[in-house]
């Protein structure tokens, strides 16, 4: 053996990797599922961020902001090729859903009283 490797000599099993990346053929497909994985980890930030953290701001703080994410989201994927992070990412989107969603609900409820 010489030191080097082709992708044909490792081998990848879809045990091996998270649901996300599996149902994405990270394994069969490496490059095509690695870029549809990043998609989706940018998409899941992206919810995630506009749900629990955003608040409105200039256009070029807005394009560093995302900027910013687009670049971060490319350590996050290698990561979620074997952990759970879209799914975290998900997990984490639907908190904040509810969150606001009974935010939401106590901000009406508490106009109704004070209207009344």
């Amino acid at each position: 053996m010489n030191g080097t490797t082709n992708s044909e000599d490792i081998a990848v099993t879809q045990d091996q990797l998270s649901w996300t990346a599996g149902m994405l053929g990270i394994h069969e497909y490496p490059i095509t599922g690695f870029w549809l994985l990043y998609a989706a980890v940018v998409i899941m930030c992206i919810l995630v961020f506009n749900m629990g953290f955003a608040r409105k701001l200039p256009l070029l703080k807005n394009v560093i902001v995302y900027t910013a994410l687009l670049i971060g989201a490319l350590p996050l994927t290698i990561f979620a090729i074997g952990m759970a992070v879209v799914e975290s990412l998900f997990a984490a989107a639907v908190v904040l859903a509810l969150y606001r969603l009974r935010l939401k609900r106590h901000k009406q409820e508490q106009n109704e009283q004070t209207s009344a």
